[in-house]
């Protein structure tokens, strides 16, 4: 069921998978949604999604329990990916300067970070998450922008000041350095090898140099 209020006025390809809110779904939708995106032909690596894929579908399990039918939505039209999460659940969840004890608040930053656009809306049924990558080829310098703010939402998380001026760089500096680790914490805490996640993202950054 398509979020209310976004309409689509470009050829698009849709799928729809169905899944139930536990654990150890979570990795088969991630790879059933990477296969879609493969047979679809996507023009960028799938490391995004499949992260954003994750984050959502975790936050079911979290916020709204195990064993509940939700059902994540792949959608692309012209130069975005957008992905939903649709469950039976009316709690928005909202975005917050999140203490390393508040999950969600984390986990939403994480979805800022990552997508070009992100929001909530409330549906017959529930609520729908949802999400949108750029597939443009010049989309390097809105990375560079998400990473700006990501850094600066982690600097308030961490109770820091944001710095201005000539310290502004070398403190964004310790900040990526942090939440880094930080990432490398939350990896392993969800049973993925650290060292792969890494060794995914090089090479993703790579690929996407050479293309530019």
């Amino acid at each position: 069921m398509p979020v209310p209020g976004y309409e689509v006025t470009e050829p698009r390809l849709r799928c729809v998978l169905p899944f139930q809110a536990a654990p150890a779904e979570v990795p088969l939708l991630r790879r059933a949604a990477v296969k879609q995106l493969n047979r679809w032909g996507m023009p960028v690596a799938p490391d995004e999604a499949e992260l954003l894929v994750t984050e959502l579908a975790t936050n079911v399990v979290k916020h709204v329990g195990e064993g509940t039918s939700a059902a994540l939505i792949l959608e692309w039209s012209g130069e975005r990916l957008r992905l939903e999460v649709h469950d039976k659940s009316p709690a928005l969840p909202t975005l917050k300067k999140s203490g390393c004890a508040e999950e969600c608040g984390r986990g939403l930053h994480l979805l800022a970070a990552l997508a070009v656009d992100w929001g909530t809306v409330l549906t017959a049924a529930g609520k729908a998450v949802w999400c949108e990558i750029s597939l443009r080829a010049g989309s390097a310098c809105r990375r560079l922008e998400r990473a700006v703010e990501a850094l600066e939402n982690y600097e308030g998380a961490r109770g820091g000041i944001p710095m201005r001026g000539k310290g502004r760089e070398s403190g964004l500096e310790v900040s990526a350095v942090e939440l880094i680790a930080d990432l490398l914490h939350w990896t392993a805490a969800q049973g993925y090898d650290p060292d792969d996640i890494l060794d995914r993202a090089q090479m993703h950054y790579e690929a996407e140099a050479e293309a530019a």
